[in-house]
């Protein structure tokens, strides 16, 4: 404020210009410190049932973050959530099952309007309701530094859908991610919001599954699919999608160049679902990851699926566990690799198929032709999974061997396998370095144990877990 000199108050309210006694009530804001006098006059406020808008805003800057919150409890009349106070400087906030409901979840959008350092909130399972909804998306307008919300398990309904969408259509945020899970949307939620997200070009991640999308619904799916440009991630997973909703999906997947990661897993696509993703995988050319678990899909829909694996140059990841297939159906997905020279996968998934000695054999033959795919399969035939494990050495005492023997550190090792000896990569530049390094000869199996001791859940192996191996 110019010249420091302290503001005359604008209302009669006095009760925040000096200090008084702390009351019972006062002992929740003990964390909070107290703004000086000068700081402190409050502005009018039109009633208690106004939006996120405080008038002369500048004031309530200067009286920080904490006092701000505190403030906004009072205004809706909650009580404030500690942890909420003590880490409000974090870039990250859970308050995921706080029962904050609307009020809490108005206090909370108040206090973000102005704040400059939170990144991802967390906020499942709270009850916000319609009014909730309304307040954070207020907020979101105004806050140009937020870029990941969860607001899954709220059970909004079509008319939180309607707030979303109406919000999705302005492209007026800096929200990149966005999580809807288990929020009871059904068909009119689902047209509003394939609605807005055709428009919509800031988000990147969106998160609908758990929800009651139903067969209709795939046909707006499907029309977002294909006029939108933003999207990279759509989770879908646990809704009610069948066969009718899998084809209008995969014809806007033949037009969308931008999504690169759909899960649709624990649906109904059927093998007339499984044909339809075949056709649409010819064409695709950004699709990375495609998750198709358990969607009641048989060998003659896997070999229908296979067929766009033949000419796909951008897929890395299928998942097809927990589908009624066997091998016939495996065998149809390794020649379709096969026969692509120019296929991009890295982790096929068949967990739940049992293959026999012959098949892997085959494998191997097309490990010599894409040393960079890695096929999870349940067991070989006659040989439980667990044996098959523990008739190979242990990989990390071969490593602290090679370490021992050159005088070097395990992490050493690790890190001398990324480019820039950074303490992560990426999960599949880890398979590939492993399997082309000669220092120690390690077979797949040894290298998924690897990958499974330093994966950290994001798509990469993180070596820092490493740091207190002595050679």
């Amino acid at each position: 404020m110019d010249n420091d000199e302290p503001l005359e108050p604008e209302t009669t309210e006095e009760a925040g210009t000096q200090a008084t006694p702390h009351s019972s009530d006062e002992t929740l804001y003990c964390e909070a410190e107290t703004a000086p006098a000068s700081d402190k006059g409050k502005p009018t406020r039109e009633s208690s049932e106004t939006d996120l808008e405080i008038e002369d805003t500048e004031k309530y800057f200067t009286t920080g973050q904490k006092e701000l919150y505190m403030e906004a409890c009072k205004l809706v009349g909650v009580v404030p959530v500690s942890y909420f106070i003590r880490n409000m400087e974090e870039s990250y906030m859970n308050l995921n099952h706080h029962g904050l409901g609307p009020h809490g979840t108005k206090a909370i959008a108040i206090a973000l309007v102005s704040n400059t350092t939170l990144i991802t909130l967390e906020l499942a399972d709270n009850s916000i309701m319609e009014d909730g909804i309304l307040s954070l998306v207020e907020m979101l307008q105004e806050n140009y530094y937020l870029q990941e919300l969860n607001i899954s398990n709220n059970a909004l309904g079509f008319e939180g859908a309607k707030v979303i969408a109406e919000f999705l259509q302005k492209n007026s945020s800096s929200l990149l991610s966005l999580q809807l899970s288990g929020n009871k949307f059904k068909d009119q939620s689902a047209e509003l919001l394939c609605q807005a997200l055709s428009a919509n070009y800031r988000i990147k991640e969106m998160d609908l599954s758990h929800n009651e999308f139903s067969d209709k619904d795939g046909e707006f799916l499907g029309s977002m699919l294909a006029l939108n440009v933003g999207l990279q991630t759509l989770d879908l997973s646990w809704n009610h999608l069948s066969p009718r909703a899998a084809v209008s999906l995969s014809n806007g997947l033949r037009s969308n160049v931008t999504l690169k990661t759909l899960d649709i897993s624990m649906n109904g696509f059927g093998n007339e679902g499984a044909a339809a993703l075949g056709e649409a995988l010819k064409s695709n050319s950004s699709l990375a990851y495609l998750d198709v678990s358990n969607n009641d899909i048989s060998n003659e829909g896997i070999i229908k699926l296979s067929k766009g694996l033949e000419f796909n140059e951008c897929l890395r990841t299928l998942k097809l566990f927990l589908n009624p297939m066997n091998m016939e159906g495996a065998v149809s997905l390794i020649m379709s690799i096969k026969k692509n020279p120019k296929s991009k996968m890295e982790n096929l998934d068949i967990s739940n198929v049992m293959v026999s000695e012959q098949f892997v054999k085959f494998l191997d033959g097309v490990y010599a032709i894409h040393p960079q795919l890695d096929v999870v399969y349940k067991a070989i035939q006659g040989l439980s999974a667990k044996k098959s494990i523990i008739q190979y050495p242990n990989p990390m005492k071969l490593i602290q061997s090679y370490a021992d023997q050159n005088k070097i550190k395990v992490l050493d090792f690790f890190k001398s396998l990324t480019p820039t000896g950074m303490m992560k990569m990426p999960v599949s530049d880890f398979l590939k370095a492993m399997i082309q390094q000669n220092k120690i000869p390690l077979n797949r199996f040894q290298i998924r144990e690897l990958i499974k001791r330093l994966d950290d859940k994001n798509g990469n192996v993180n070596f820092s877990v490493l740091e207190v191996v002595k050679p």
